[in-house]
């Protein structure tokens, strides 16, 4: 399931500013905290990638290592 976002243009006299809000369901289910930094990368033009160094391991990633191998 996506989340339509606009795009956000802010004019001003010596600049332009774009902005793109992050819905709040997707953010606290990233685990997103207030002032986290992350950084934009460039996939392509029909893509970014928003990418973290800090981020909570997976729920998945977690179940597989406290789970006992047969």
């Amino acid at each position: 399931m996506g989340f339509p976002t606009k795009v956000q243009l802010i004019s001003r006299k010596a600049s332009e500013q774009y902005y793109i809000n992050l819905p709040s369901a997707l953010a606290q289910a990233m685990e997103f905290s207030k002032g986290e930094t992350v950084e934009w990368i460039v996939a392509d033009k029909g893509n970014l990638v928003l990418s973290r160094k800090d981020a909570p391991p997976n729920p998945v990633d977690l179940q597989k290592q406290t789970t006992p191998r047969s």
